[in-house]
């Protein structure tokens, strides 16, 4: 009799207690400050370094660019950029290595997708990424 009396004063007592769940496709989950989410992509920037690709420890990132068309103006430009999300650990080691900024870690995490061959994002995807996709609230 006195579990009895133990579990329904435990119950009585977490009633009253504010909620811990979220309503999750509802309301944006709090994330953290230094939170590595899914990468954005700025073209425009983009040297074709080749260092995202060459740091990458999964080898996700595919990179190929071509000379410019105009021959006053030097270096290469962007042709391709892709990044495979089945094996992406978003380890964030791209982002510390390129040197123009051109890539960058947000706040979007929501990479669920029916089939495998839909993680294969390409340069038009990343570049649409919108940093700004997912709210953070501060608890």
């Amino acid at each position: 009799m006195i579990g009895l009396a133990k579990g329904f004063s435990y119950t009585l007592k977490n009633l009253t207690r504010k909620k811990v769940t979220y309503d999750y496709p509802n309301e944006p989950l709090p994330l953290p400050d230094r939170f590595r989410g899914i990468q954005k992509f700025y073209p425009e920037k983009c040297i074709v370094c080749n260092q995202c690709s060459n740091i990458c420890p999964t080898d996700c990132i595919q990179l190929t660019g071509k000379k410019h068309p105009d021959p006053s103006k030097k270096g290469k430009i962007i042709d391709t950029y892709d990044i495979n999300f089945e094996i992406c650990i978003l380890c964030d080691l791209c982002t510390e290595v390129c040197p123009t900024e051109a890539i960058i870690m947000t706040n979007n995490f929501e990479l669920a997708e029916y089939s495998r061959d839909q993680l294969f994002k390409n340069l038009e995807w990343l570049d649409e990424n919108d940093e700004h996709k997912r709210t953070v609230n501060k608890p």
